[in-house]
């Protein structure tokens, strides 16, 4: 099992420069978890493009359907007091620190493309690309 930021979800369900790096990081672990704060960031990307215009409504909720197979029942809820002691310690947003809870609290990595959660947390954060060439 993974712990996936909601960005590497994005780049698995919509077509674009990361698709293939995150099929191949699914490939390599299928298993994403991720906490319940990945369906309020995934709505507000399915959202802005409802939006502008570049992807139907009816597109969207179908999208929103594929993510919710793809995690499964790895939805997990992380403790606060984790969140805002990473708050402390970082300087991070509490968004992102629900992601590295979650990753610290079930001892696996957090694969990410977000260069600030890498820059902060190296010892539990993986990129993206270097989580799917293994």
């Amino acid at each position: 099992m993974i712990v996936v930021d909601t960005n590497v979800l994005v780049y698995f369900l919509f077509p674009g420069p990361l698709t293939g790096t995150a099929n191949a990081a699914s490939r390599r672990d299928p298993d994403w978890a991720a906490p319940p704060l990945w369906r309020s960031e995934l709505r507000n990307v399915l959202g802005r493009r409802v939006r502008n215009g570049s992807l139907p409504i009816t597109d969207a909720l179908e999208t929103f359907r594929d993510a919710e197979r793809i995690l499964g029942d790895r939805e997990m809820p992380v403790a606060t007091w984790a969140v805002l002691d990473l708050v402390s310690r970082s300087g991070c947003t509490a968004y992102d620190g629900e992601f590295v809870a979650l990753a610290q609290a079930q001892a696996v990595p957090l694969v990410t493309a977000d260069a600030e959660i890498l820059r902060l947390f190296p010892g539990i954060a993986v990129s993206l690309e270097e989580f799917a060439r293994g």
